[in-house]
């Protein structure tokens, strides 16, 4: 069978193509006219169907956004926010790390590192000045790099780092690969197993998950790439083929291998898409605020 690579749940419980998956559910929901659709994962019999860690997955269309109809960042990000406080379920005044992952040298890797440029950083400030800055939460952000570029795997260096903060939650932020070109930064998918081995651009070699970290992880992330041979395989089977008997291929997944695709105007793309899921997360960290609020801040 054509093994086809995807980071996003909804995809894989989409690719099984049945109503009814044993250990999986699904539903969908339309808030501020932005899809979502919600993927759990109850046990081992559903993670090995879908190939996804037991837990939650949403995944947000943001369509909507990208016309630039009215209000469409303000709801965008409002959205996300809600998105990722339901995954969070953390109190008003608990710690938060947001480590961006990739690396900032390639665009379609640099979702990551983009993100935390739109990150309000707190920490410092609450410590410092606890008069005038005490209403905000702790929030400390960091990029990992790469470990072509540092040596150090960024699942080590979040664990070292963790250690030291003691944060009550860690948001990962990263670039993930999708099936469907259509996808690419118009997706966000958040979800509360954190990131594990082979998922994202840079293919982490290690987990980051409560697991590693010592504390709750969520994972956001944002496709930037089709992987080639999944592309391939997604073209012809929209053209009614079956790749799997159609074809002496030997599997799609083999040719290209380490290629992946990704669209000419990515540059602007991951900026936008970046700047989004980063008011996302400031708004959900800190109630009450505005989007102009957090103009002011990062602005």
């Amino acid at each position: 069978m054509t093994q086809i690579r995807t980071d996003l749940a909804v995809e894989s419980r989409s690719a099984l193509g049945t109503d009814t998956i044993a250990g999986v559910e699904s539903h969908e929901r339309v808030v501020r006219g932005f899809p979502i659709t919600t993927v759990r994962v109850t046990d081992t019999a559903g993670a090995d169907a879908v190939g996804k860690p037991v837990g939650e997955y949403v995944t947000v269309e943001l369509d909507g956004y990208l016309a630039r109809n009215g209000a469409s960042f303000d709801d965008g990000a409002r959205v996300i926010a809600d998105v990722i406080a339901h995954m969070l379920d953390i109190d008003d005044m608990q710690s938060v790390l947001v480590a961006g992952l990739g690396n900032a040298a390639i665009t379609a890797d640099a979702i990551g590192t983009a993100a935390l440029r739109h990150t309000m950083v707190t920490a410092h400030l609450v410590e410092s000045s606890p008069q005038q800055y005490g209403f905000f939460r702790k929030v400390w952000a960091v990029s990992t790099g790469v470990l072509g570029s540092t040596g150090v795997e960024s699942a080590r260096t979040l664990a070292a780092i963790t250690r030291e903060l003691r944060p009550d939650r860690v948001i990962v932020v990263d670039a993930l690969a999708t099936r469907s070109l259509r996808r690419i930064c118009r997706t966000v998918q958040c979800c509360d197993t954190g990131i594990v081995p082979g998922s994202g651009v840079g293919n982490a070699r290690a987990a980051i998950n409560r697991e590693t970290l010592g504390v709750p992880v969520i994972a956001l992330g944002v496709p930037t790439v089709v992987d080639a041979g999944t592309l391939a395989a997604d073209i012809l089977e929209r053209a009614g083929a079956n790749c799997d008997t159609d074809f002496n291929l030997g599997g799609l997944e083999s040719y290209g291998e380490g290629l992946v695709v990704t669209p000419r105007e990515i540059d602007g793309a991951v900026n936008d898409i970046a700047k989004l899921v980063g008011y996302g997360i400031n708004l959900a960290l800190h109630k009450g605020l505005t989007v102009n609020d957090v103009n002011m801040f990062v602005g």
